[in-house]
């Protein structure tokens, strides 16, 4: 950069720096033409300064090159509580404005966007949904860079600036990020210009990656697959000029890969470029206070003045240091930016603060969805034939890959075939950049399914991919889909949080097929068998989570379309793998999952449907919907006259009641299925406390009794599970027994025959190791 150039770039860095500073400490005074007072400042100082100079730089070197080069880019800031750069730089280039009109450019907006930061009712230190430009939430760490490929998955001229802190480099899921550029195909995607800011410190200790020896860092980032450029020093002239270098080199180098690539010239992977910037922690703030270093310190990482307002030589370096960006050089009589600066502009939704890719809600479209209805299955009477439900699922997303190849992606952690989906492989293979070795199967440089063993990743890039106005699905095993709880808590609250700011628009939702479940993960043992993360999932406010528990692979069918449809949820779809009855016909099952919950009058009491039952059975889940039928049809044979009502939930969310989520049943609807004083026995898929969760302001909860998941797991035979955790057929026959009063002493002996044939299956499984013939090959008698 010539002299001006730079002087220029340097101006916009000293504003944004003054405008961050302003937005931890100001409620008044935002252009200090008075002396600084106590009650200019907030009374509680939060916020953390230490990452957002180099936040702040990376973003004004990035406009330069979207000015030159007329990019389409967006801004990943990774470093925690990051907030009040990207909150600056919005606002100096007129989109926090537009977005907010209360906040105009100059010293009135000024006053605001300093007092609503970290400020009750006001906005976070991270960047958020409020924040403009932003589809990152810095809240948690570790999910900057594979939200970065999420988003540049399929968007061929898209450049993802993301800065990753040193701090965050040291999360599990950052450390395997950066395995994303093995996914990333140059001819169809578009680029991830990773930024590692150095800064050496976190709250309290050094950073790892800071610490090691820079040759041991570079071959490290060299053995991810990248070609870093090191920028590095404290004097701000210098360090303009090599990042300026640098990007320019790193924006040239993708270009060359993308036209290579794009014209059939490159086939191999390509090594992408990076920048790892060293900068001084908290640079530009005070080097010492108190008689201790802060500036290139962890004192820095926080508020580097705590007790500004109490203390009145704190006070004093605070209006030195404010002073020293010089504002009365950057901002005019107004408090408007200069003109000079608006020349640092990228015009429009060139500006990443503006950049519709950052809000995807507005670029999402509609799924091609073929008719679910096609894929189903015949069922000629309940229980008759039998499928594997997610193998059904599989023929009608293969059908959805097809037809939508540019906004629809699959992720699993290499459990795509074992959770029976692999007839999606039929239209498309694996995604890999990497090396394809001879012996491979269905690899593909453009492929649509991404498996890598890294749940977080799969999580992660799905999210970046949502995120920016795409649709997907993520498959995995029910017990380890735990791994990535908080990436989903991260997730559920963005959605939550987005649905209040009114620019924002509905994403898709993130949808998580969970197979390979509890109940037939007999032969995997223990570690396998968790139904968990239902409980963490409903943690989450009512608008944004929904539970499915299809029963069959028809009402998984009907489900799943529903789930791809919707929009701004999380949907948790649980749904077994192994041959299972089929108990529903396709018209059956859309009306039954329109329901969410309904009566089986076929499995109940033969004579008098209507009538008001004497117990009522009741199912959530595949496996306990064929224990509670089978309990059925021996109450049915044993105790005829016994009116049984059998209730199938497919909708978690309908047990709630209406006042508490969307999908909620009324107390009247809710009495109607369960009666008010009729003992209910509940097979339930997961934990049994849930339920009792989410019925226990209803009339007739006393007599809820819940069977499910009771933490008791081993390698046993399918059967043997459920008898574990007394979900099995005979032990619901024992629960009615021992609830409905006039059965317990006419009932006695079948209870003991209940009781002897529990013993029977056990020792049948542990002399043949498999389950009894009469429950292995029970059907419905019909």
């Amino acid at each position: 950069m010539d002299r001006d150039e730079m002087a220029l770039m340097d101006a916009w860095w000293r504003a944004a720096n003054y405008l961050s500073v302003g937005q931890i400490y100001l409620l008044a005074n935002p252009l200090m033409r008075e002396p600084l007072a106590p009650e200019h400042i907030k009374p509680r100082l939060l916020g953390h300064f230490g990452t957002v100079p180099g936040l702040n730089l990376a973003w004004v070197h990035a406009n330069r090159a979207i000015i030159a080069r007329d990019l389409h880019a967006v801004f990943v800031a990774g470093p925690g509580h990051g907030g009040p750069g990207p909150n600056a730089c919005a606002w100096l280039e007129g989109t926090y404005s537009e977005l907010y009109s209360h906040i105009p450019r100059d010293i009135d907006g000024m006053r605001t966007l300093f007092a609503q930061f970290s400020f009750p009712g006001g906005v976070p230190s991270h960047c958020a949904p409020e924040t403009p430009g932003s589809f990152h939430e810095g809240g948690e760490l570790g999910y900057s860079l594979l939200h970065a490929f999420g988003a540049a998955l399929d968007n061929p001229d898209l450049t993802v600036f993301c800065v990753v802190g040193d701090g965050e480099a040291e999360t599990g899921p950052l450390a395997t990020s950066w395995h994303g550029n093995k996914f990333l195909n140059p001819a169809r995607d578009g680029a991830v210009l990773p930024i590692l800011a150095l800064n050496e410190y976190k709250i309290a200790n050094p950073t790892l990656l800071a610490r090691i020896p820079e040759t041991e860092l570079e071959s490290l980032l060299r053995g991810y697959g990248y070609e870093p450029i090191t920028v590095a020093g404290d004097d701000p002239a210098a360090v303009h000029q090599q990042l300026a270098g640098a990007m320019d080199s790193c924006l040239e180098r993708i270009a060359q890969i993308q036209r290579a690539a794009r014209g059939g010239g490159e086939s191999t992977r390509p090594h992408w470029p990076m920048i790892v910037l060293r900068t001084p922690k908290g640079w530009t703030c005070p080097p010492e206070v108190d008689g201790d270093p802060v500036e290139g310190t962890f004192r820095a990482h926080q508020v580097p003045l705590p007790a500004a307002r109490q203390d009145a030589g704190h006070r004093a370096v605070l209006e030195q240091w404010l002073k020293s960006y010089r504002p009365e050089e950057l901002f005019d009589e107004a408090g408007r930016p200069v003109s000079e600066l608006l020349d640092l502009v990228p015009r429009g939704e060139r500006r990443m603060s503006a950049n519709p890719v950052s809000n995807g809600g507005v670029l999402v479209r509609d799924l091609r969805l073929p008719d679910w209805r096609d894929f189903g299955v015949e069922v000629t009477a309940p229980g008759a034939s039998h499928h594997e439900a997610t193998r059904v699922l599989g023929g009608w997303l293969r059908e959805v890959t097809a037809r939508n190849r540019h906004n629809f992606l699959t992720f699993a952690p290499d459990e795509l075939a074992s959770n029976r989906l692999h007839d999606i492989l039929q239209v498309t293979g694996r995604d890999w950049q990497a090396e394809i070795g001879e012996f491979d199967v269905g690899l593909d440089r453009d492929g649509r399914v991404i498996e890598v063993l890294s749940e977080h990743m799969c999580q992660g890039l799905l999210e970046g991919y949502l995120l920016t106005g795409r649709h997907g699905l993520f498959t995995c095993y029910e017990a380890f889909i735990h791994i990535v709880d908080a990436m989903f808590n991260q997730h559920a609250k963005w959605l939550d949080a987005s649905a209040a700011v009114p620019w924002r628009r509905p994403i898709a939702s993130l949808n998580y097929l969970l197979s390979s479940h509890v109940w037939r993960q007999d032969h995997n043992g223990f570690t396998h068998q968790d139904p968990g993360f239902l409980d963490v999932v409903m943690n989450k406010k009512p608008e944004i989570v929904r539970v499915y528990l299809p029963p069959d692979a028809n009402t998984l069918l009907s489900t799943f379309d529903h789930c791809l449809r919707s929009r701004h949820y999380v949907n948790v779809v649980v749904a077994g793998k192994q041959p299972q009855a089929d108990w529903l016909s396709v018209p059956e099952a859309a009306v039954h999952c329109t329901r969410g919950i309904g009566i089986w009058e076929w499995a109940g009491y033969n004579d008098e449907p209507a009538a008001t039952p004497d117990v009522v059975l009741a199912c959530a889940g595949d496996v306990p919907t064929l224990e509670t039928l089978a309990a059925a049809s021996i109450l049915r044979e044993r105790l005829p006259w016994l009116r049984v009502r059998v209730v199938n939930v497919v909708d978690l969310m309908r047990l709630l009641p209406r006042e508490e989520h969307p999908h909620g049943l009324h107390d009247r609807e809710f009495d109607t299925l369960f009666t008010r004083d009729r003992p209910v026995i509940f097979a339930f898929h997961g934990y049994p406390w849930l339920i009792h969760r989410l019925t226990y302001r209803r009339t007739n909860h006393s007599g809820l009794h819940v069977r499910g998941y009771k933490e008791r797991g081993t390698t046993t035979t399918p059967f043997d599970m459920v008898m574990l955790n007394d979900l099995d057929r005979y032990h619901l026959v024992m629960d009615v027994i021992d609830r409905v009063p006039a059965l317990r002493e006419q009932a006695a002996g079948l209870r003991q025959e209940m009781s002897d044939a529990r013993w029977r299956a056990r020792a049948w499984t542990r002399e043949h190791g498999d389950d009894i013939p009469e429950v292995a090959n029970w059907t419905w008698p019909g």
